[in-house]
């Protein structure tokens, strides 16, 4: 007898305390970083990609391991390297001289959560294997598609600091991450705890092993699910939305603003963070506080403007300043 699969049903309430669980959970590996583990933690519920900016040692690696453990995903961690070629990505076709036939050997990118770490560093040959995957949840190689586990994440990390050596990400990739956040430095209290943590023989590696996962597989497609199809956005805040979009285009200090990929982004991010606050309906502050993650890496500021010490967060900031919210 074939068993039937078990049918989930979640509410808005359980979506938003499991999430809520998922948080403690991650802050008992990773110390501080409420901001980043909760961007992180929407991108995730958004099926959305994201770009990790920050300088070494922010623990940017042992958050990926750690969301893979608390939602049970499969987790890989490809080092992005000049010498990286696509196929160590994803994947290649062998010979089997048995039958004179070829195989396909997938590449890591076949995985539920990706780790890309310092991507700029791969060659643009490399980084444009990722494109495909990341938009079409796809590898197409010797004329056959593979589909790729769902979820499936990437999670990229840079430097912003070191330029040698790296290749800045095309408009075209850096486009295909739904957020770029700025990984900062954590503060006093917290780096103090982290000194006190690590330094008595705590391997925060080993504490992995001591966490419970808190949603499974199948839960995440269906919180997916219900990002998109039962967190009500209205109409006056989808304009709001799309006026927000179309006004980083218009400043003198840009040469490219938010494409209206970001306006879905936008709408969708929304709705994630309602979802996270245990609401049905996304207000004007959903949409405020994912603003600067959707928006920065799409909007290019002029070099005289960047000069002057402007960038795309003024900018953005500037624009959620100006721009009239509306009265719900």
């Amino acid at each position: 007898m074939v068993s039937k699969k078990k049918s989930i049903n979640l509410s808005i309430s359980d979506i938003s305390n499991k999430l809520e669980k998922a948080k403690e959970m991650i802050g008992k590996i990773v110390v501080g970083q409420e901001i980043i583990v909760e961007n992180v933690l929407l991108s995730m519920i958004c099926d959305g990609h994201i770009l990790l900016e920050g300088a070494p040692g922010l623990a940017k690696t042992l958050l990926v391991r750690t969301l893979a453990d608390v939602f049970d995903l499969e987790f890989s961690r490809v080092q992005f390297t000049p010498d990286l070629m696509p196929s160590d990505i994803t994947g290649v076709s062998v010979y089997q001289p048995n039958d004179g036939t070829f195989k396909f050997n997938k590449g890591p990118i076949f995985t539920n959560l990706l780790l890309a770490d310092e991507i700029n560093r791969a060659p643009p040959k490399t980084q444009a294997a990722m494109l495909e995957s990341m938009q079409e949840r796809q590898v197409s190689a010797e004329n056959s598609i593979y589909p790729l586990p769902k979820p499936f994440l990437v999670l990229a990390t840079q430097n912003p600091i070191e330029q040698e050596g790296t290749y800045p990400l095309p408009e075209a990739q850096v486009d295909r991450f739904m957020f770029k956040v700025i990984v900062d430095y954590p503060k006093e209290d917290e780096e103090v705890e982290i000194v006190k943590r690590y330094t008595s023989g705590i391997n925060p590696y080993d504490l992995l092993k001591t966490l419970d996962t808190v949603i499974t597989q199948d839960e995440i497609i269906i919180i997916q699910q219900t990002v998109r199809e039962k967190i009500r956005l209205s109409e006056e805040l989808m304009q709001y939305i799309v006026k927000l979009t179309q006004t980083t285009r218009e400043s003198e200090e840009v040469t490219m603003g938010a494409s209206p990929r970001a306006s879905l982004w936008l709408a969708i991010a929304s709705k994630a963070h309602a979802l996270l606050q245990g609401r049905d309906y996304v207000n004007p502050g959903d949409i405020q506080r994912v603003a600067r993650d959707v928006l920065r890496h799409r909007v290019s500021v002029s070099p005289e403007w960047q000069f002057e010490g402007i960038d795309a967060d003024a900018i953005i900031t500037r624009v959620l300043q100006n721009i009239e919210v509306p009265s719900i």
